[in-house]
């Protein structure tokens, strides 16, 4: 089935043409009974290939590819394919454009068939649906809201960023503020540290100086020896001694 479809399409333009004369074939477009029969039995082929599921066969020819996807897609509005109601023609240079009106359950369509001047080749196919105008109307208003909805999302993420931003600064602010509270606080307990070493010193040094007060004296011990208050000299030690 993969070239069915040209096949059959070449039998059919070949066939309904076999009856002209060459110089009206080539002067003459064709008919649009011509143009219902041949686009007839493309649509109903191509609709037989995607209710098939056999569109992957024609991968390598991007034409019919397209319009097989394109048909299928557009099977979702069209609903059941009930035939063709009519079809015309038209020429523009070395292509031959065939508008088949399709008859859907649900909405009818256009498939426009794109051939090459000799109808031998495919050039595009491409299916429209019509809708109603309530049916577009709520189309475009849909993609509006979604348009909108989305503007209005990325104008709260932005703000939500902003108001994030905000918090950082406060929350670095009040850190600043934390940190010199930290170090007054930690101030007095450095303080009681260095009075308890310089009261431990003093406390040794009260000690060597009554040893030595006592050992001058003779006294076997310090206990009766008290002193009471050390002061630093401002003499040198020539004067001293």
């Amino acid at each position: 089935m993969k070239k069915l479809l040209v096949i059959l399409g070449m039998i059919t333009c070949m066939a309904c043409l076999a009856a002209c004369g060459e110089e009206e074939a080539k002067s003459a477009p064709i008919s649009d009974e011509q143009a219902v029969q041949i686009g007839t039995t493309i649509v109903d082929q191509m609709n037989t290939i995607v209710s098939q599921g056999a569109i992957e066969q024609y991968v390598d020819q991007p034409a019919l590819y397209n319009g097989f996807q394109g048909w299928e897609s557009a099977l979702d509005d069209i609903g059941t394919y009930e035939g063709v109601s009519g079809a015309s023609v038209s020429f523009d240079g070395d292509e031959v454009t065939i508008t088949v009106n399709v008859l859907g359950s649900l909405h009818n369509a256009d498939v426009e068939i794109v051939l090459d001047s000799a109808l031998a080749t495919y050039i595009g196919i491409t299916t429209n649906v019509h809708y109603s105008t309530g049916e577009i109307m709520a189309k475009a208003g849909m993609n509006t809201l979604i348009g909108m909805g989305t503007v209005f999302v990325v104008l709260i993420l932005i703000s939500l960023i902003i108001s994030c931003f905000t918090l950082v600064s406060k929350f670095e602010t009040k850190q600043k503020k934390e940190e010199p509270a930290a170090a007054a606080a930690s101030a007095p307990v450095v303080e009681q540290i260095a009075a308890k070493e310089e009261l431990s010193d003093d406390t040794e040094l009260v000690a060597v100086i009554a040893a030595a007060i006592a050992a001058y004296e003779g006294a076997a011990s310090t206990d009766g020896f008290v002193v009471r208050s050390i002061r630093k000299s401002n003499k040198s030690k020539w004067q001293n001694a």
